[in-house]
């Protein structure tokens, strides 16, 4: 009987389920390993004899599965995906109704079984000898009769025949073995088929009979111990059940947030006791969390439900930071433009905020095998619609591939005069082009937006997430962590069951505690609150609190709506795209020709200047050697100049052919168009002075500046 009867703790936890929990046991005898203490995952658990122990929870870990020719033992996981068949019973049945009613599971399931008779059967004219097999496959019940059973029986040459036999026939009648297998699950659900034996059905296991047994963890407190217990049911320990005998005793009752939450509104303000302390890896990085210890007393104000909103700080931060704000924040916040660095970013926000216009931050150049257009630095888009676009390269099929695309306008910049023809000619030379979801590229939100907001009105109006800025500081907070940021990200927003609470040192500067977000156990004490009856002080509630990135990540985790990935771009044909590498021959309008243009002349500069122009960073190629005479040796490089410099340099030739004056235009035309490199410097000895009639000749005077950077040319080229 309950409450007299002492049973071995793993016995008695392995007949209880949640549902007639709690119980109190008292410790009655038992074998203390290490003395009397338990050392469990860092906890000590003391048990002595007469001891109160409150069950409030089991939970099954394992198997103990239990040898019984050596009783050895070992341990299974409850998840073990081996099979096991029941061992028949060695003790025979003295009736047959005995053994129905003892099989491992209900009759119904359990059938067909067999059993063999030691002696021998008579049934009026039949006469069944001993030993034969006989297979259970119903029991007939008819009102006012005798119940039997009815059995299959197989004869000589596998004739068979069958016999009703009543159920309480006796003799001595044995199980056979059952071809049905059980798992590790079946078994503990079953009180009956834990109370058989067993054996692997894989045969490379033991093949010795088996005694199963549950191994459960159990939750529980004791009189004289605040925090909750936590041990397996395997200790040898003796109890006795005492749970009627022991109502009125007075137990500590732990309290997890969500149970205290779920409190009455009468049971607050009260002074709570913290048992078991939050985990050491949290998701919190605030002042009171490092407060939050075991033995540590806090006071609960109220419970309630609270609007809240996730912040990000940039990426381009050392250290990016996460903000958990209340929707009460007081401060006032301004838009900021988003950046996207692909098109797929700017479908999704467009599908957030139908509109959307953007600026382009980054050339892009058009690859008409891919349907990436050109792009240019400051040009202004608009956002249509997803459409499905065709590629001008064919597949590896000789198929025409159509992607999705994001159809955009190209906005017009505004002129200084406009007027209202200039606008509806603006409307008319709008273009459309595509760009493939799959581009990347930089964009910059186009904004007009200038006013200022409070975050519970950003929520409304806008889409999230948002991209913000602080611009005047909560005033009601000591000091605003999110004031000074250039930009912060509203990443999203979330209802959470919260606790108000405080230190009782300072019991008017209250913080909120998600309760979903922390894990750890309370009880109330009768303490007094801190502060005089009656005369509560006045609260001041942190608004801002800042989470780690394990928060933001498992907040995404939450959110995660099975979004598809961005699609990838289409394969090439190379084949096709080999022979498609030609001159676009797709027609532009005149003024982005024009603007082309005019970039194009801006960003180049002049050819004569390039070939004056010897930058360190990008030289021109050396000039080929003259063409050698056999009759003369190859020419020398001059040398650079160093410490002894000659007097004697070398100067160009100034003497000028005179011809009529339409031959010494051209000749100073292609003088102008000779490369500087390809001049050498020439002197000529007096012979070559006498040959030439004055006559025939002028001097001209060369400029020295062009002499100079002739100069400069050579040696530059000749040491490059």
């Amino acid at each position: 009987m309950a409450g007299t009867i002492a049973l071995p703790l793993q016995q008695f936890i392995a007949s209880l389920d949640n549902t007639c929990l709690p119980k109190i046991l008292q410790v009655c005898s038992g074998v203390y390993f290490q003395g009397s203490i338990y050392e469990i995952s860092g906890s000590e658990v003391c048990f002595s004899t007469g001891d109160l122990i409150k069950v409030i929870g089991i939970e099954l870990l394992s198997v103990c599965c239990e040898d019984i020719s050596n009783n050895e033992k070992f341990e299974l996981p409850i998840n073990h995906t081996g099979l096991f068949k029941v061992v028949p019973e060695e003790m025979p049945y003295s009736t047959i109704e005995e053994m129905v009613s003892l099989r491992p599971v209900g009759l119904e399931s359990s059938l067909p079984f067999t059993f063999t008779s030691h002696s021998k059967m008579n049934f009026g004219n039949f006469t069944l000898g001993a030993g034969r097999a006989l297979t259970v496959l119903s029991i007939e019940r008819h009102e006012g009769e005798e119940d039997l059973v009815r059995c299959l029986v197989r004869g000589q040459q596998e004739a068979s025949a069958e016999v009703f036999i009543p159920l309480s026939s006796q003799g001595e009648f044995f199980e056979c073995e059952s071809e049905e297998c059980f798992t590790l699950q079946e078994i503990m659900s079953s009180v009956c088929l834990r109370s058989r034996r067993f054996r692997f059905i894989n045969t490379t296991k033991c093949q010795r009979p088996l005694v199963l047994s549950p191994i459960y963890q159990v939750q529980a407190i004791m009189n004289m111990r605040k925090n909750v217990l936590k041990f397996p049911s395997s200790l040898e320990v003796d109890v006795v059940d005492v749970t009627d005998l022991c109502k009125d005793v007075n137990f500590v009752s732990p309290l997890s947030l969500t149970e205290v939450h779920s409190q009455p509104d009468e049971s607050f303000p009260a002074v709570v006791e913290i048992l078991e302390g939050p985990e050491t890896r949290s998701l919190f990085k605030c002042s009171w969390l490092p407060e939050l210890n075991q033995s540590s007393h806090l006071v609960f104000h109220n419970t309630g439900t609270s609007a809240m909103i996730l912040l990000s700080s940039p990426k381009s931060r050392k250290v990016q930071q996460y903000f958990l704000v209340s929707q009460q924040y007081g401060g006032r916040f301004r838009r900021r433009p988003r950046e996207f660095n692909s098109v797929y970013e700017l479908y999704v926000a467009s599908i957030q905020a139908p509109g959307l216009k953007v600026s382009v931050t980054r050339n892009s150049e058009e690859v008409e095998e891919e349907g990436l257009p050109d792009l240019s630095v400051g040009e202004q888009l608009e956002v249509i619609r997803c459409e499905r676009m065709e590629l001008p390269c064919e597949s590896s099929k000789g198929q025409k591939q159509s992607v999705e695309a994001l159809l955009c306008q190209r906005l017009q910049e505004p002129d200084d005069g406009d007027d209202d023809e200039e606008e509806v000619k603006q409307e008319e030379e709008r273009e459309e082009i595509f760009l493939p979801l799959y581009m990347q590229g930089h964009f910059v939100e186009v904004l007009s937006d200038n006013k200022k907001y409070r975050l519970r009105d950003l929520g409304k109006e806008f889409s999230l997430p948002l991209d913000v800025k602080v611009v005047s500081r909560d005033t009601e907070l000591e000091t605003d962590p999110l004031f000074g940021f250039a930009c912060l990200r509203i990443e999203g927003a979330m209802l959470e069951p919260t606790i108000q609470a405080s230190f009782p040192q300072s019991p008017d500067h209250c913080f909120e505690i998600p309760i979903q977000w922390l894990s750890m156990s309370v009880s109330f004490t009768k303490d007094p609150l801190p502060w005089p009856s009656g005369q509560p002080p006045k609260f001041h509630v942190d608004r801002v609190t800042e989470v780690t990135d394990t928060f933001f990540y498992e907040f995404r985790k939450q959110g995660n709506s099975g979004e598809a990935p961005p699609p990838r771009p289409p394969k090439r044909n190379l084949s096709s795209s080999k022979s498609s590498k030609k001159p676009s021959t797709t027609s532009k309008k005149s003024s982005k020709a024009d603007k082309t243009k005019h970039r194009a002349e801006k960003s180049v500069p002049a050819k004569e200047l390039a070939n004056l122009t010897l930058d360190s960073k990008r030289r021109p190629p050396a000039p080929p050697p003259p063409a050698i005479l056999d009759d003369q040796p190859p020419p020398v490089a001059p040398r650079k100049q160093s410490a002894i410099v000659t007097t004697g340099k070398a100067l160009p030739n100034t003497y000028v052919e005179r011809e009529e004056s339409k031959k010494k235009e051209e000749k100073r035309k292609k003088k102008k168009k000779v490369p500087v490199c390809n001049v050498t410097a020439h002197v000529k000895s007096d012979q070559d002075y006498d040959t030439v009639d004055d006559s025939d000749h002028d001097y001209e005077t060369v400029d020295e500046t062009l002499l100079a950077v002739v100069k400069k040319a050579q040696e530059d080229a000749v040491f490059y």
